[in-house]
């Protein structure tokens, strides 16, 4: 039998019970680590055209607002006094803006999601933002069909995700 630590006239017994609810309140306590850096999607995951992704750029009220980083779609509806319309980011929506996320640049120029001539500490701040920020913040709702698909939509036979820039499989699916 288990006894508390107190005078023999008032000890007491911890039951089974009282000792698996400690356990599992240190278990959950614990339980920090376990838990999931990205927020679930409430929809399927899909695969997105470029104008697919121009209808979600925050001008119709009501609509989804998505943007695309290094190919995946995020969901940043719930941010919309920042990316909805006339919000200081609603350049960034409704595209992959890849390229302006790594330079902090809203750029017409930028807005784009080719990485060609980046820094290293360009693209040290691309992978920072699109970990820390939006794979924590935003659920993913799909990603780019760019060198997934060719003009015409049918399977670009050639994409090997594994080979593109910046990718990691087993992040990203």
């Amino acid at each position: 039998m288990l006894f508390e630590a107190c005078p023999k006239s008032q000890a007491t017994m911890v039951t089974p019970v009282q000792l698996c609810i400690t356990c599992v309140l240190l278990v959950l306590s614990l339980a920090d680590d376990v838990k999931l850096k990205h927020k679930p999607s409430s929809k399927p995951v899909r695969l997105f055209t470029d104008e697919d992704l121009k209808r979600h750029d925050g001008s119709e009220e009501g609509h989804p607002i998505y943007m695309a980083i290094k190919g995946v779609v995020f969901d940043v509806t719930m941010g919309k006094e920042f990316y909805g319309k006339d919000g200081p980011y609603n350049a960034l929506v409704g595209k992959d803006c890849t390229r302006a996320v790594a330079k902090m640049s809203l750029e017409p120029v930028d807005l784009t999601s080719d990485t060609t001539g980046l820094t290293e500490e360009q693209l040290q701040s691309l992978e920072s933002v699109f970990e820390g920020t939006y794979k924590t913040k935003y659920p993913i709702v799909g990603y780019t069909t760019t060198g997934i698909l060719n003009q015409d939509g049918s399977p670009n036979k050639d994409f090997k995700p594994e080979e593109q820039p910046h990718f990691n499989i087993r992040d990203e699916f």
